[in-house]
């Protein structure tokens, strides 16, 4: 459902994402982790079709995102760590103007399942200058899954959130991926990745140190298996332990 084939990114002289492939197949949700720097944000940004990529190929449900990206992009939904809102815009306008972008008809009766799930029914009349950080977030969520997208990225997703609405949105990544959503989930947060990621993907200067499911990659990097991902992202991501997989 997502594929990079050998994608690069070059800015001048600097190469930020170098040769890098992967696949996340239908349901699986795998994390994209790595040290600042890594390339993480940009490798995600080209395969969003929102920078070109210097080198290589990105792919949403088959697509070719350079080649055709409307119909690359009516498949996938990309959520940044910060919101992207329209300052005077309530929450139900937002909602309506994403429809309208997609051509939904029936906008207001999916809506409502999604600002159910996200707690937020009773916010449909506020601006963003009313909402808190938090329920910015949880906005930006539901615009970018009233499409039904069959492809999601999330950068930082957790960003803002209080506990509740942390476990609100770990329980719609495992919604997403059991109704067979791809998703790619890229954060710092190494206990979330673990609960939540069937596959792992660790970058380290714009390079591919790891990837596998997490069974796989706990099984390389620990002993016996039983490495924390945290363990495993030291030992992937130090100078001794940097090996290409």
């Amino acid at each position: 459902m997502i594929e990079l084939q050998n994608l690069s990114k070059r800015y001048g002289d600097f190469t930020a994402v170098r040769d890098l492939s992967f696949v996340v197949g239908t349901g699986e949700v795998m994390g994209l982790v790595g040290p600042n720097g890594a390339g993480k944000t940009t490798t995600l940004r080209c395969l969003s079709g929102i920078i070109p990529a210097t080198a290589g190929s990105a792919y949403i449900g088959g697509v070719d995102v350079a080649g055709d990206p409307v119909a690359a992009k009516r498949q996938l939904a990309f959520i940044p760590d910060e919101p992207r809102l329209f300052d005077h815009l309530t929450v139900e306008q937002h909602l309506n103007f994403v429809a309208r972008l997609y051509g939904i008809n029936d906008w207001q009766a999916r809506s409502q399942p999604i600002l159910d799930e996200l707690e937020m029914a009773d916010k449909r009349k506020l601006l963003p200058s009313e909402l808190s950080r938090g329920m910015k977030q949880k906005l930006a969520i539901a615009c970018g899954l009233l499409h039904a997208p069959r492809a999601v990225i999330l950068d930082e997703p957790l960003t803002g959130l209080d506990p509740y609405g942390i476990r609100r949105m770990k329980d719609t990544m495992r919604r997403l991926a059991g109704e067979g959503v791809a998703i790619i989930l890229s954060s710092h947060l190494l206990d979330l990745v673990e609960e939540v990621c069937t596959h792992l993907l660790i970058l380290k200067n714009g390079n591919k140190v790891v990837d596998g499911t997490v069974a796989q990659v706990r099984a390389q990097y620990g002993v016996d298996g039983d490495a924390s991902l945290e363990d495993v992202f030291f030992r992937a991501t130090s100078d001794a332990g940097h090996t290409h997989a």
